[in-house]
């Protein structure tokens, strides 16, 4: 199994983060200008989840990855010993949660803010900064493909259940791809081989995946780190 990332890739940065979140927000906010905030409760997309619990939950992982890259010396064997909760029986497991009363427009201010925090802190860490994620340890550049993967899956998510289109730019797909997922076809449209990649479409040839894991090890390391 290739579990190494392409070391002459162009490396991913901030402002690739920044423009990620910055998509998504432009699609959910157009979506909210159209909606009820009772169209929100709609499933998202194919998950359990309602399109309101999926933003929360696209906020709480940019959140959460801040969180676990910002400190100076970050804890290398677990995550940082937030309280996540569940508000519903299977609900997302949060730190973060928006208020129901400050409606749609609150709910993408906490992703718009969430977002901010995980560019601010890739973007102003040291090179060598290493972090506890499940799957192994990453860096910042990793942190930040996460982040973008996250971003775009969940934004198709929520705009798969409010009925808007969501079609990010392929050299973004292509980046996160190339970074996180080695074994992804490269003959393929990138954004359909991103959702392929996260279980979320088919490719000709290529039935659905029934479970998935990206490899976000540094560059230099050679070999993805964390479970099969």
């Amino acid at each position: 199994m290739t579990t190494t990332s392409d070391p002459t890739a162009p490396g991913i940065t901030a402002d690739d983060l920044q423009h990620a979140v910055r998509l998504s927000l432009t699609t959910l906010r157009g979506a909210a200008s159209t909606t009820a905030v009772a169209d929100w409760q709609r499933p998202a997309g194919t998950l359990s989840w309602s399109c309101w619990e999926t933003v929360e939950h696209l906020a709480d992982d940019l959140f959460a990855y801040a969180a676990q890259l910002g400190l100076d010396a970050p804890t290398l064997a677990t995550e940082v010993p937030f309280r996540w909760e569940r508000r519903r029986e299977g609900g997302p497991a949060n730190v973060t949660y928006a208020d129901p009363e400050a409606g749609t427009t609150g709910l993408l201010q906490v992703l718009e803010s969430c977002g901010a925090m995980l560019t601010a802190v890739v973007r102003t860490v040291p090179a060598d900064r290493r972090a506890y994620h499940c799957f192994g340890l990453s860096d910042a550049e990793g942190f930040a493909a996460m982040g973008i993967v996250e971003t775009l899956v969940h934004t198709h998510d929520i705009a798969s259940g409010l009925g808007v289109a969501f079609h990010p730019p392929a050299g973004l797909c292509d980046q996160v791809l190339t970074r996180l997922f080695p074994e992804a076809p490269r003959d393929a449209d990138r954004w359909p081989a991103l959702l392929w990649a996260t279980g979320r479409g088919e490719l000709p040839g290529r039935e659905r995946l029934a479970s998935w894991r990206w490899f976000a090890a540094p560059r230099e390391s050679g070999t993805a780190t964390g479970p099969a």
